[in-house]
């Protein structure tokens, strides 16, 4: 009774912090409108010679004749009802922009994930149960240069090699189709979890050898017990908090560097979206998209957070303690 009145706690506590870190993050978000240089209603006219009394009626006609407080009051209370404003550039609703964009963009980092969780994981266990020898110096050879490769390099290398030279996928745009669609991303996700692959590769492998490492799995490898069920029950059961923690950060974290490889591939997803907004000062789409971000990072961190001390028990059996 006391380890459900604690963990139900801990929840809220978690649900309250995220809500605070929403709240401020609008906050400044919204603010950023006021950050940049110019006058916004100048922005609208995109170059155009406007007089004084027509920069007056754009003003008025979107609010930025109103007190700060009350616009953000007003934007706040319009996005907790799903409603982000109207493009400047597209002259639709930001949440139609941005949903017509979302499923190019969601299957991208799916697959990502996909690969950074199987290849990722698999390689990592494969260094680690072979750790000294040549197959893991290769392993950590190729992790390096991997982390060491930024998104947009991979991008271009495997456009020119796979997708010029030999022709094996395409090179631009989203696809029609289920399996043109998923022929299409293959590359846009390589290039989005070369990254990241390599980063959970280290993380396996280390938090694999500090299991290997513990007294219970020497006693059980000493009792006669196979070692691959020692290896499953015992070190890869213990390893997966840390891996699962880092994997589902860094999964989130994609969602920033979808724009770099978005716009690679001339994808049209919500990353290629927030470089166009950024370019053509569409500022309530880029409000909207930062804001959609942060809070994928918050939600995803506070589930990591609750699902935790599930996977592995003794994070639990140390909250209680305490």
């Amino acid at each position: 009774m006391r380890g459900a009145i604690a963990r139900a706690l801990r929840a809220l506590r978690r649900l309250a912090g995220m809500a605070a870190t929403l709240l401020v993050t609008s906050f400044l978000v919204f603010s950023s409108l006021y950050l940049a240089p110019g006058d916004p209603a100048s922005f609208l006219v995109r170059g155009r010679s406007a007089s004084p009394q027509e920069l007056a009626e754009i003003r008025r006609q979107y609010g930025f004749d109103e007190p700060f407080l009350v616009r953000y009051g007003q934007w706040l209370e319009g996005v907790l009802h799903g409603d982000f404003g109207r493009s400047y550039l597209f002259h639709q609703d930001v949440s139609s922009v941005i949903w017509s964009r979302l499923p190019a963009s969601l299957l991208l980092v799916g697959v990502s994930a996909l690969m950074i969780a199987v290849v990722g994981v698999a390689a990592g266990m494969v260094g680690a149960l072979r750790r000294g020898t040549r197959t893991d110096a290769t392993l950590m050879l190729l992790v390096t240069v991997g982390a060491a490769a930024p998104a947009f390099v991979a991008a271009l290398l495997l456009r020119s090699v796979f997708g010029v030279r030999l022709g094996w996928f395409p090179t631009i745009g989203n696809g029609s189709g289920v399996l043109d669609r998923l022929h299409h991303v293959v590359l846009p996700a390589v290039a989005l979890s070369v990254t990241f692959m390599a980063l959970v590769t280290r993380v396996t492998r280390s938090a694999m050898l500090d299991e290997l490492r513990r007294e219970h799995v020497e006693v059980a490898l000493s009792r006669g017990t196979p070692r691959r069920t020692v290896i499953r029950r015992h070190v890869l059961r213990n390893a997966l908090g840390p891996i699962v923690t880092v994997s589902a950060l860094l999964v989130s974290g994609m969602l920033v560097s979808t724009a770099i490889v978005e716009t690679a591939f001339g994808m049209s997803g919500v990353g290629s979206l927030l470089v166009q907004s950024v370019n053509q000062l569409d500022f309530q789409v880029v409000q909207a998209i930062v804001l959609l971000v942060v809070a994928a990072f918050v939600v995803v961190n506070a589930l990591v957070d609750l699902v935790h001390p599930l996977i592995d028990p003794r994070v639990a059996a140390a909250g209680s303690a305490r």
